[in-house]
C-alpha cells in the first residue's frame, strides 16, 4: 500500500524517532555511557572521539538526536506547507519548541553542570515531545480517513438489521473408543481458550524474571506457570459457559463446544470448577497473595468482565484489560511475596497495550459483536473513533514501556531494540489500517500487536536473566 500523503509518513518516523531517543536514554546502557563521554558535543573537552565503546553508545545517541530534530523541523515545514489543522500546527509547534530545551537539559547533565537527579526532566520533555507528535499523527489521520458519521445513532443490543448467522454444523462425534476420547479431549482443550494461555504465561515469567531475587526457583516458576495456564483455562471455561446462548448469535463463535452442544454445560462447570481449584492449589504452595491474586483473576474475567463489562458498557475493553494484567501481579507476588513497583509497571504495560491490541479486533469482527449485542467501541462509537483510540492506547502503551526500562535495571539494549522495531512496526500497521479500513488491515495490526508484545516480554526475560 502506498499512502497517499507522505506527511503522516513522516510524522510517524518522526514519532518512533523520539520513542528511540527515549527507550535508549532510560536503560542503563545509557547511564554508563554517559560517564565515560562527558563532553559536548563530543567527549573529553568536547572536541575528543570516545576512547571506549560505551562513549560510542553516548556519541550515537547524540547524533540520532540531530537527526530527530531534523525530522522535527520537517513535520512543521510539512504541516504549514499543507495547511494542517491548528491543532496539528499547534502540537508540532510545542515539539519544535521543546526540542532543543530537552537536548539542552540532557548537555548539561552529561557536561556535570546540572545534577544527575535532573536526568528525569530530560526524559518528561521526551516524553511530551513524543506525545506531540503522536497527536499531531492522530489528527491527522482523523481528518484524512475519518468519517464523523459512521456511529450508529442508537445502539440496540442484539440487533436484526444484519444477516443471520450461517448454522454451525453439526459436530461429527466418532463413535469408535479412541477417536471419540480424541474428539473429547480436543473438546476440553477448546474450553480452556488456549490462544490466550502463551501470552498471559510469558506475562507471569517475565514479571518473575524482573522480580529475580532468592524467590525466583524453579519450584516457584514451574508452578506459578502451571497454576496460571489452568487458571486461565477455568476463566476461559466459565466465559464459554455464561456466553454459550450469545455464541450461537455470532459468526466466530457459534461452533464452539457449548454452542453446538458438544460438551453438557452441567460437566463444563464441573471441569472448570476442577482446573480453578487445581491452579489456586499450585499458587497456594507458592504463597498466600499469589493464590488471592490468583482468585481475583478468575473471578476478574469470568464475572466482572463476562457478565457486567462485556455486555454492558463500551468501556468493556479498557476496562477488562485488567484481566491481562493481573499475570504480571501473580508473577512478581510469585517471587516477592508482595506487589511491587516493576509488577506494577508492567501490568500498567499490559493494560494499556489491551485497548490498541483488541480494538482491531473489534474493527474485524464489528458486525459480529452488533449481532451479539456486544457494545463494543466500534458499534457504538464508530470505526473511526475506534482507530483513533488505538493510537492514543498505542502511544500510552510505548511510554509505559519506558518507564518500565527507567525503573527495572535489567533492562537493556535488546529491550530497547524489540521496543523501538516492533513499536514501529504496531504503529506502522496502526497508520496503513486507518487508509486501508480493511478487515485485513485490521488483523495486520492485530498481530503486530501480539508480535510486539510477545517479543518484547521474551526481551524483559532474557535481559533481566542474563544481566
Amino acid at each position: 500500500m502506498t499512502i497517499p500523503d507522505r506527511f503522516p509518513a513522516v510524522l510517524a518516523a518522526t514519532a518512533m524517532g523520539v520513542y528511540l531517543l527515549l527507550v535508549v536514554g532510560a536503560t542503563t546502557s545509557l547511564t554508563e555511557a554517559a560517564a565515560a563521554c562527558s563532553g559536548w558535543p563530543l567527549c573529553g573537552g568536547g572536541a575528543a572521539l570516545p576512547a571506549e565503546t560505551a562513549g560510542w553508545i553516548a556519541l550515537g545517541h547524540r547524533a540520532v538526536a540531530a537527526v530527530v530534530g531534523a525530522l522535527v523541523v520537517l513535520s512543521v515545514a510539512l504541516a504549514w506547507r499543507d495547511r494542517a489543522s491548528r491543532r496539528v500546527r499547534g502540537a508540532l509547534a510545542a515539539a519544535l519548541l521543546l526540542f532543543p530545551a530537552q537536548a539542552g537539559v540532557g548537555a548539561l547533565v552529561a557536561l556535570g553542570e546540572l545534577p544527575a537527579s535532573l536526568g528525569p526532566v530530560h526524559l518528561l520533555l521526551g516524553v511530551t515531545i513524543f506525545g506531540a507528535v503522536l497527536a499531531a499523527l492522530a489528527w491527522r489521520l482523523e481528518a484524512e480517513t475519518g468519517v464523523a458519521d459512521d456511529a450508529p445513532v442508537d445502539f440496540q443490543p442484539g440487533t436484526d438489521d444484519l444477516p443471520p448467522v450461517e448454522e454451525a454444523p453439526e459436530p461429527e462425534i466418532p463413535t469408535a473408543t479412541v477417536p471419540r476420547l480424541r474428539a473429547t479431549a480436543a473438546a476440553y482443550f477448546r474450553l480452556m481458550k488456549p490462544r490466550l494461555m502463551w501470552l498471559l504465561c510469558l506475562v507471569a515469567a517475565a514479571a518473575m524474571a524482573l522480580a529475580g531475587g532468592p524467590g525466583f526457583t524453579p519450584y516457584v516458576v514451574a508452578a506459578t506457570l502451571a497454576g496460571g495456564a489452568l487458571s486461565i483455562g477455568a476463566s476461559g471455561t466459565f466465559n464459554h459457559v455464561f456466553e454459550r446462548d450469545i455464541d450461537r448469535r455470532m459468526q466466530r463463535t457459534n461452533d464452539r463446544p457449548l454452542a453446538t452442544d458438544l460438551v453438557p454445560v452441567r460437566n463444563a462447570l464441573a471441569f472448570g470448577v476442577l482446573l480453578a481449584a487445581v491452579s489456586l492449589g499450585l499458587f497456594w504452595t507458592v504463597n498466600p497473595l499469589t493464590a488471592g491474586l490468583g482468585l481475583v483473576a478468575i473471578l476478574f474475567y469470568s464475572v466482572v468482565y463476562t457478565l457486567v463489562l462485556k455486555p454492558n458498557t463500551v468501556q468493556n475493553t479498557v476496562i477488562g484489560g485488567a484481566a491481562g494484567a493481573l499475570p504480571a501481579l501473580i508473577g512478581w507476588a510469585a517471587v516477592t511475596g508482595e506487589v511491587g513497583g516493576g509488577g506494577l509497571l508492567l501490568a500498567l504495560v499490559i493494560f494499556l497495550w489491551t485497548p490498541a491490541h483488541f480494538y482491531n479486533l473489534a474493527l474485524a469482527y464489528k458486525d459480529d459483536y452488533e449481532r451479539g449485542g456486544f457494545p463494543m467501541m466500534p458499534v457504538v462509537r464508530g470505526e473511526t473513533a475506534t482507530r483513533r483510540h488505538i493510537v492514543w492506547y498505542l502511544g500510552a502503551t510505548l511510554v509505559a514501556a519506558v518507564a518500565l526500562a527507567a525503573v527495572a535495571e535489567p533492562l537493556g539494549a535488546l529491550y530497547a531494540a524489540v521496543g523501538v522495531a516492533l513499536g514501529a512496526v504496531f504503529l506502522w500497521a496502526v497508520v496503513r489500517l486507518h487508509y486501508e479500513q480493511t478487515e485485513s488491515a485490521a488483523f495486520r495490526a492485530f498481530h503486530a500487536s501480539n508480535a510486539y508484545l510477545g517479543l518484547l516480554l521474551f526481551a524483559v526475560v532474557f535481559d533481566a536473566l542474563v544481566v
